[in-house]
């Protein structure tokens, strides 16, 4: 038993739950290509740490639940009445002291393993010393987006998260400090690290070392309001190269803004005449706005209202007209612009990138 939990317990530590994975890897086949949002596809070191965690208690819970059922069965079968049975009632026992030891000191011990286990994760987890060289992302969750502000990069995005793989051999993990600009929400990326809550006045911080480039999904696991379902997470993981690009991109003036296209300009126009501006920042203009999502780069994402709609002509200029048609309850107003002043808003906006 003590080979056993030491095994569980260092495995879990290391973050590669290296014991969980082969007697459970039918488990993680069968959830193979289903929900993108599954805990038993683990692509950074706290998912894995959590894995391992999952799948020690579920040994653990099962085999309890096996032998329980069994001694159940067994005693059904063996015990049950027969028709030639006239003896009444069985011989009555008025207690074992073996019994009773048994069964006080066995769940105890597992209950002891279990919480050594646990906050052996806990520890590797959120207690460890924060590395020299990370990406620092300052995370504030609104009712119904994501702001990520990149401090040490000097810009500003929304409801997209980019950050760069981490090669094992240099390991780049990816810190993010959250808070809350109104009430509690929750980041969860079940496939990078576990659930934290995002406080209003608090700061919490989590951490991910993704080696594997691609898209990471994950909701607000906190209910935050009538659309904390459309309250997405978009996490995408780029190489190095692609995540250099795109801070450079990010950083410059959008194409929208210095265009000479004369429908961009005029939809321009109409964006900063109107109350966009008080809401909204786009770098380069007068539109300097907080309350809402920055759309300095609106236009190369790849959705917009928290990744509920696909970011496309189409979907964005009835976004403009009327949030709430899309995502009810959506803070933004109805703009009430007539069609020519949509149809300017909507080439600006989709070139702002």
């Amino acid at each position: 038993m003590s080979v056993i939990v030491e095994r569980a317990l260092g495995a879990v530590g290391t973050g590669e739950a290296m014991l969980f994975h082969r007697p459970f890897g039918f488990l993680g086949l069968a959830i193979e290509g289903g929900s993108p949002t599954s805990i038993f596809r683990p692509d950074a070191t706290p998912a894995h740490s959590i894995f391992g965690l999952s799948m020690f208690i579920l040994a653990i819970t099962g085999t309890i639940f096996a032998v329980v059922t069994g001694l159940l069965i067994y005693a059904l079968i063996k015990f049950r009445q027969r028709e030639a049975d006239t003896s009444g009632e069985p011989a009555q026992i008025f207690g074992s002291t073996q019994i009773e030891t048994a069964w006080t000191v066995i769940p105890l011990l597992i209950v002891v393993v279990m919480f050594l286990t646990a906050a052996r994760v806990i520890l590797a987890t959120q207690a460890i010393p924060k590395p020299a060289k990370t990406l620092d992302v300052q995370v504030v969750g609104h009712q119904f987006w994501w702001e990520y502000r990149y401090p040490k990069q000097g810009f500003v995005t929304a409801n997209e998260l980019h950050i760069p793989a981490s090669d094992p051999a240099h390991p780049l993990p990816t810190y993010l400090e959250m808070s809350s600009a109104d009430v509690i929400h929750s980041f969860w990326v079940p496939r990078l690290a576990g659930k934290l809550d995002v406080v209003p006045q608090h700061v919490n911080t989590m951490w991910f070392d993704p080696s594997k480039p691609g898209l990471y999904l994950g909701q607000c696991a906190q209910y935050c309001g009538v659309n904390h379902a459309k309250m997405l997470l978009r996490v995408y993981v780029d190489s190095p190269e692609d995540f250099a690009a795109w801070v450079k991109r990010q950083q410059a003036v959008p194409e929208g803004v210095t265009s000479t296209d004369p429908a961009i300009a005029e939809g321009k126009l109409v964006f900063e005449k109107n109350a966009c501006v008080n809401c909204h920042t786009v770098s380069g203009t007068v539109a300097k706005g907080r309350f809402g999502p920055d759309l300095t780069h609106v236009g190369s994402r790849d959705t917009i209202a928290s990744g509920a709609i696909e970011n496309t002509p189409e979907n964005l200029r009835k976004w403009i007209e009327d949030p709430n048609q899309m995502k009810p309850g959506a803070l933004m107003p109805a703009m009430r612009l007539n069609d020519r002043d949509l149809d300017a808003v909507t080439k600006y906006m989709t070139a702002l990138r």
